[in-house]
């Protein structure tokens, strides 16, 4: 397969039988760091794998984020979008101006909305339902992509409720998934650095199994590229592998490259200024041999990477666009140059130069239509 490529036999080795197997921890961890020649055979092989698996098609969905609220309680020092109650440019939006923008999205061509905001100190879990039941009753057949693990945990805390039990109030009001974020690096001496007050990795794994057990499909992510190093990289993918094992709930895996310019933590000296491109390339390669058709779905953001790079990234084993977005504020704050909207024919113009079959999904990938 390499036989243009001058590379060591052991990464050889790995890489050939990467295509029979799943990869170990040990050798995503040697090939998170390769280089020259050895980097391009992983490319190579991620996408070959790609091809193997789910074929030529490259899937987006044409969707709508809401962030409803910049007001936070948390301390999150990756996070520019935050901002105190007081602060004379907050914002919080009332669940009738939710509901607005939803039907606004709706009439736009969106048939999913993704609904998250900061933890404000003056709601509950059932400011969330309440979020639901008005949208869905409006709009009784659009999908509802809401409120991210540390919502929910924030929620049912000042509920006094349990995770099952909010979880459960949640899938009744209407909920149909939940992003996976909020995971950022699942290492707990990471997260004291970058997001003290957040749930524990423990915790974390909890909530998205409790999740995935009572019918709400998630997301999965990683947030990488300020104080993490490779081995906490591969750490976070195999605890997702082992939750895939486990459950079968995510629906895909959206790797985020941190974005430094406005973070605190960068401010600080703390972090890095974020990944460079090979490190971006190279985890996606490693994702999707890890992962193989376990996590199905490999997506690049182009809100994080923009619209050149994020089409190189699907030569690297991924296989979807992401969203057509709105609204998008939390990238943008923290120095994202993309995020607002992007229409429909711009992401099939981007697959369709890469000789690749563009296709529009649903939140659930179960519903594919070519364009």
């Amino acid at each position: 397969m390499f036989s243009m490529l001058d590379i060591d036999p052991h990464i050889e080795e790995i890489l050939e039988n990467s295509l029979d197997r799943e990869i170990s921890s040990q050798e995503a961890e040697l090939l998170m760091e390769t280089n020259g020649n050895e980097f391009q055979a992983l490319i190579l092989t991620a996408d070959t794998l790609r091809d193997n698996i789910m074929g030529d098609v490259v899937t987006f969905i044409q969707n709508w984020n809401i962030n409803f609220t910049d007001i936070c309680t948390g301390n999150c020092g990756f996070c520019a979008f935050k901002k105190n109650p007081n602060d004379k440019n907050s914002y919080f939006l009332d669940i009738d101006d939710i509901v607005k923008r939803a039907i606004e999205a709706e009439s736009k061509g969106a048939i999913e909305i993704c609904i998250q905001g900061g933890l404000h100190p003056n709601i509950d879990l059932f400011f969330y339902e309440e979020i639901l039941l008005r949208v869905k009753e409006e709009l009784p057949h659009i999908h509802l992509h809401a409120f991210s693990p540390m919502e929910v945990f924030y929620g049912a805390s000042k509920s006094d409720l349990s995770i099952k039990d909010a979880i459960t109030i949640l899938k009744n009001a209407g909920l149909g998934s939940m992003p996976g974020t909020a995971a950022e690096i699942l290492n707990d001496k990471v997260r004291s650095i970058i997001c003290p007050n957040k749930l524990t990795t423990d915790q974390w794994i909890d909530l998205i199994e409790t999740a995935h057990k009572k019918g709400i499909p998630t997301t999965s992510t990683m947030m990488y590229g300020h104080v993490e190093n490779v081995k906490h990289r591969v750490e976070h993918l195999e605890i997702l592998r082992n939750i895939q094992k486990r459950t079968g709930g995510f629906t895909e895996f959206v790797p985020l490259t941190f974005m430094h310019l406005n973070a605190p933590i960068f401010k600080k000296g703390i972090a890095r200024p974020g990944t460079t491109g090979f490190e971006d390339m190279k985890l996606y390669a490693v994702a999707r041999l890890m992962f193989r058709d376990l996590i199905k779905n490999i997506q690049v953001s182009w809100v994080k990477l923009g619209f050149k790079f994020a089409q190189l990234c699907l030569t690297a084993g991924a296989n979807d666009l992401g969203g057509t977005l709105g609204e998008e504020n939390i990238s943008r704050s923290a120095g994202a140059k993309y995020g607002v909207y992007t229409p429909p024919s711009n992401l099939k113009r981007l697959i369709k130069d890469m000789g690749r079959l563009p296709a529009e999904r649903d939140t659930l990938y179960q519903n594919i239509k070519l364009l």
